[in-house]
């Protein structure tokens, strides 16, 4: 009996350790997020920790894998993986089990061993939260370059626009309406979120949680007086992108304590959709995109940017470009984002 305990013991740590394993290089290359990859590398440590508590010549000798019955039972797809995001939440679910199991296993011999790694468990449970919340909208919105914001007004069709924008090339779409009341904007903003799901485009709700959530948005962008990100992780129902808009270097450290996933730079030029804002120009622009750059969180260059300046945006180190009025009162929308998307493939 003490043998088949090793064995299980050994076996389980195996899988516990190649789930880790996945979790951190997936933070390393896929996120590059060094806080979450020592999570998983520390996480890795304590459990090889534990284990070495146990006799070590013992496990090793344990262990039969040609004679293992278990080595051989195959389950109709089981490896069956769709993106890395597929491979981190099974990894880390085998950890789990794994843990489990090592728990049980060696509480007959060692109860307050099994405590250890029952308390691992339950830091793996918190680690497969943070990676989620946080890592698996960051490899989202990481592939956006252009984000068009449709802005409701009079006499227009945010819908028509939205098509056309995601069309034409656009990689995220975001719904700002101020004006219309809620009863109108929740129908409005799940026909836009059902054009961005069947062009494979990003959806986001300007200042609204609720109507993001209750709509299936992909994410919600915030002003400098909206709810924190962290009271909104905690009404989500799946992990949302979270956006602020931020004027200056003050507002830009405070936004990156809240742990976003990408912040808006601006405004850049003047603009028409908001009359009284802050210019920040090319020169915030430039600093935001080096204030952030080893902090995991994107920078987004914002407000009146056209046809006409992108260029300078882009010279001045922005690789995502949000526009507004260039796209919603264009003749052809589609047209300008596919211009758009081409003078920011350039500088990528």
């Amino acid at each position: 009996m003490n043998r088949a305990i090793y064995r299980i013991v050994d076996a389980n740590y195996n899988r516990a350790r190649e789930g880790l394993r996945i979790a951190e290089e997936f933070c390393r290359f896929a996120l590059d997020n060094e806080q979450l990859a020592t999570e998983c590398k520390q996480c890795r440590h304590r459990l090889s920790s534990a284990v070495s508590k146990l006799d070590t010549q013992k496990l090793i000798s344990s262990r039969d894998t040609e004679n293992d019955v278990g080595c051989g039972v195959q389950i109709a797809e089981q490896m069956k993986r769709e993106s890395l995001e597929d491979c981190v939440t099974a990894g880390l679910a085998r950890t789990t089990e794994a843990l489990r199991a090592i728990s049980e296993a060696v509480s007959v011999i060692n109860s307050e061993l099994a405590g250890e790694f029952e308390k691992l468990r339950y830091d793996c449970y918190t680690l497969e939260k943070n990676i989620s919340i946080y890592g698996f909208p960051a490899v989202k919105f990481s592939k956006a370059r252009l984000y068009c914001i449709i802005t409701v007004q009079n006499g227009m069709d945010a819908l028509k626009i939205a098509q056309s924008c995601a069309s034409g090339g656009a990689d995220c779409l975001q719904l700002r309406a101020k004006e219309i009341c809620d009863s109108e904007l929740l129908p409005l903003a799940r026909e836009f979120v059902h054009i961005c799901k069947q062009n494979n485009v990003i959806s986001i709700i300007n200042d609204r949680a609720d109507i993001a959530i209750a709509a299936d948005a992909d994410g919600v962008h915030l002003g400098q007086n909206d709810l924190p990100a962290d009271e909104i992780r905690k009404m989500q129902l799946k992990p949302l992108i979270i956006g602020m808009s931020t004027h200056s270097m003050t507002e830009l450290a405070s936004a990156a304590d809240q742990k976003l996933h990408y912040v808006g730079a601006g405004s850049v030029f003047s603009t028409n959709t908001k009359q009284q804002v802050e210019i920040c120009g090319l020169d915030y622009v430039s600093k935001a995109v080096e204030y952030l750059k080893d902090k995991n969180i994107e920078a987004v260059a914002i407000g009146g940017i056209t046809l006409e300046n992108i260029d300078d945006v882009l010279r001045a180190g922005a690789k995502r470009i949000a526009v507004s009025s260039c796209v919603c009162n264009a003749n052809d929308p589609g047209e300008v984002c596919k211009e758009l998307k081409q003078r920011i493939e350039k500088y990528i």
